[in-house]
């Protein structure tokens, strides 16, 4: 597989987490414009189907930024198979389609499992649809079954270890006041 193809799949990899903070969809455009990576080297393994990007890795595609320390990606003969990206922290922003509002999230890694549709996000992690936040230990969405799950850090002694959501009122239209 081509690096340009590598690079592909890492974007559908990223555009799944961005589809985790609510049904709405990641901008639809993005899909048609090109896939660019930064990293400060890059090394392909055509044998054992990993590449691996490391050093300030940049990935972007129209709306989409990825921003990661190591990102890497290993492929079978179906093509994607799982993507680790590392960071202090991970961190990917996307427009939602068709409104003017951003998904980002924040991990110190995330992992994805093509096969299963499985993305985590573990370390600190975080997830922001605009001013409605998610926090936790680990956040898991599973793209099958759209299950959603939020762990805390068990153990910890102080409440920062718990779940923690934050959602903000919803501005309401205005009422057309009452006819006597």
């Amino acid at each position: 597989m081509s690096a340009m193809q590598t690079l592909k799949t890492v974007f559908y990899a990223v555009l799944c987490a961005a589809l985790l903070a609510s049904p709405a969809h990641a901008e639809k455009a993005d899909r048609d414009k090109p896939v660019n990576l930064e990293a400060d080297t890059v090394t392909l393994d055509d044998v054992r189907k990993i590449s691996v990007y490391q050093g300030n890795v940049i990935l972007s595609q129209g709306t989409l930024m990825l921003r990661a320390d190591h990102v890497q990606v290993t492929q079978t003969e179906s093509g994607l198979d799982k993507i680790s990206a590392t960071g202090r922290p991970v961190a990917f922003r996307q427009k939602v389609d068709g409104r003017d509002e951003f998904i980002e999230g924040y991990a110190s890694r995330i992992e994805y499992d093509s096969v299963n549709g499985q993305l985590e996000l573990i370390g600190q992690a975080q997830l922001r649809r605009g001013s409605d936040e998610l926090r936790g230990a680990q956040i898991s969405y599973n793209a099958n079954t759209e299950f959603y799950k939020v762990i805390g850090q068990p153990g910890a002694k102080t409440p920062s270890g718990r779940v923690r959501a934050v959602i903000r009122p919803k501005p309401r239209a205005e009422q057309p006041a009452a006819q006597p």
